[in-house]
């Protein structure tokens, strides 16, 4: 577990996970939060649903790359 938890906080791993954040994480809040965006009155804004918007991208892009990784540092048997 600590392998892992090293391997997913190193620079390049939080590097591609920020960068995918910030590339996915604006498109889902025009789609989770775009009645809000297009007319306020019309629908209540979620600060903390745009937070774990960014997050699950983040999340998904830091633990595939752990994996990824770590499989390719795996001995393979032929």
């Amino acid at each position: 577990m600590r392998d892992w938890l090293q391997l997913a906080f190193s620079g390049n791993v939080v590097r591609r996970a920020l960068i995918m954040a910030g590339i996915v994480g604006p498109i889902l809040v025009l789609i989770n939060q775009g009645e809000y965006l297009l007319d306020p009155s019309s629908a209540e804004f979620s600060w903390t649903k745009v937070v774990l918007t960014f997050l699950v991208p983040y999340i998904v892009s830091m633990v595939s790359s752990v994996t990824a990784i770590r499989q390719t540092e795996k001995p393979v048997n032929d």
